[in-house]
């Protein structure tokens, strides 16, 4: 048996993606967060393309948790 870990399969990711997504929209989205760093923890030695939508996943919902600073300019003035 190798020491290397592979990488897991595509349809996997894309259900792990999906089940984050439903957890966000359930109100969870401080877990849904949580989880898709730890995922991208976990693959980041593994698999850089699942990386990179579980890191997508987490900037896209770490937005949307906290909308107010969206509109804020540097220095912390409300545009």
């Amino acid at each position: 048996m190798s020491g290397a870990a592979k990488a897991p399969p595509r349809d996997l990711v894309q259900l792990l993606l999906a089940s984050l997504e439903k957890l966000a929209a359930a109100g969870e989205v401080e877990a849904a967060c949580r989880l898709a760093g730890e995922a991208c923890v976990l693959l980041r030695t593994r698999d850089a393309r699942a990386t990179q939508h579980f890191n997508a996943l987490l900037h896209r919902l770490t937005r949307s948790a906290h909308p107010a600073n969206q509109s804020r300019e540097p220095g912390g003035s409300v545009s």
